[in-house]
């Protein structure tokens, strides 16, 4: 209880004892200062509940004249679980808002924050909590001839409705930028948009992102490998799932979502995608030839993309590749956290690890040609990391070699240096 509360329980005790030795009311305000209305009301108090009533009671009303009916919180929940079973769209609070103003389906629509509260009190929002500071999060650490991609997606409405999806991929090394805009998230879109990368920024080798199902291709059925992660491992990049739920290890790509949002999407009104595709260009060119962002030291990512050599995929390449990609040796990287149970999940299937590792990072790689899952752990930056399990993983088709057009020429990291 904070000093305030405090002295105010105190006056009103004070101002019962004064009434009870028979003080008058202007001898009681001489020594409390506080008003008639004041005394009255606190008497009253004092009559009908003693000593209990003097107690502050909570400060919501009563009633609320504004309280929205049981129907309007059905609607909520029912849209979401709605949104969640289909395969595209956003299902966060500000995204339900949008769905209900454009489907008209509540004559009151309820913020942003109301619709949140809704869906914790229904189950339907799991609050995640942080991992330690001691917990030591295995960053990729590469050689400076070692390329990393870190790739993201970020959704806006557009007036009357029409839902707009930005592709962003980002370059560690000289924090250069692509960018496509699409009307969904489908693996279409995102293939699109890395082949536009791919052929703009170069070949990476290896491309960071979290577990959205177009990029994983889900998880049912269990060690499913998609169509995107088979166009990753055809061309020779190895890709690097972030752990569920945790948008901040993807902090690179996803500061750049909040710095087109700033320096673009919120200083602009839009009516349709064509008005944004034509003024998406005017960003794009402030941010390669005007931005320097700190990494570069005084650079900006035009110049940084300049000053090195990228192996960049040729648009014969990409016209070669067929639809239906076969299965590629390589390797597939999966940072993730030990549950309580000691265990970890991916690609569908959960894994035993170590209950002595619980709330612990691991980084876990599965091996296509060697049909192996490798399960590493590194306790602090100046720990070794070693290998803690491994695993059969036998894949039920045949594993292709990598065409020799994008074999990397030096040899490849091996995980502990990696991590």
């Amino acid at each position: 209880m904070d000093s305030n509360k405090r002295d105010e329980i105190t006056y009103r005790r004070r101002a019962i004892r004064l009434a009870m030795k028979g003080k008058r009311p202007c001898e009681i305000l001489r020594r409390i200062p506080r008003c008639r209305e004041w005394l009255r009301k606190w008497r009253r108090r004092y009559e009908h509940q003693g000593w209990a009533g003097l107690a502050s009671g909570s400060p919501r009303p009563h009633h609320s004249p504004h309280e929205y009916s049981r129907e309007a919180r059905a609607v909520v929940v029912n849209l979401r679980r709605k949104l969640t079973r289909s395969c595209v769209g956003c299902v966060g609070a500000r995204a339900l808002r949008q769905e209900i103003l454009r489907g008209r389906l509540l004559r009151e629509v309820p913020s942003a924050a109301t619709i949140k509260r809704w869906l914790k009190e229904a189950g339907l929002i799991k609050k995640v909590s942080p991992p330690p500071e001691k917990v030591y999060y295995p960053q990729p650490r590469l050689t400076q001839d070692r390329v990393l991609h870190v790739m993201d997606w970020i959704a806006r409405y557009i007036e009357g409705g029409e839902k707009i999806f930005a592709f962003h991929t980002v370059e560690w090394q000289t924090r250069s930028l692509t960018q496509t805009l699409k009307a969904n998230k489908t693996v279409a879109s995102v293939t699109a948009h890395v082949l536009e990368t791919w052929q703009e920024l170069g070949l990476p080798d290896f491309l960071q992102l979290d577990n959205d199902a177009a990029f994983t291709g889900g998880s049912k059925p269990p060690r499913r490998f998609g169509a995107f992660v088979r166009l990753a491992l055809s061309v020779g990049i190895e890709l690097i799932f972030t752990p569920p739920a945790e948008p901040k290890r993807n902090w690179l790509v996803e500061s750049l979502n909040g710095l087109w949002a700033a320096k673009f999407w919120e200083l602009n009104h839009f009516r349709s995608r064509r008005e944004v595709e034509r003024k998406r260009a005017k960003f794009i060119d402030w941010y390669a030839h005007r931005y320097y962002p700190p990494a570069l030291e005084g650079l900006t990512p035009a110049l940084a993309l300049k000053r090195v050599k990228r192996k960049r995929l040729t648009h014969a390449q990409a016209r070669a590749l067929p639809p239906r990609l076969p299965l590629t040796a390589g390797r597939l990287h999966f940072i993730r956290r030990v549950s309580p149970h000691g265990e970890i999940s991916l690609l569908g299937e959960t894994w035993r690890v170590s209950k002595r590792l619980a709330g612990q990072y691991v980084w876990a790689t599965v091996i296509t040609h060697t049909q192996r899952l490798e399960i590493y752990h590194r306790r602090s930056e100046r720990a070794a990391a070693r290998l803690v399990k491994v695993y059969e993983y036998a894949i039920s088709e045949q594993v292709h070699r990598l065409q020799p057009q994008y074999r990397r020429f030096s040899v490849r990291q091996s995980v502990p240096k990696l991590l």
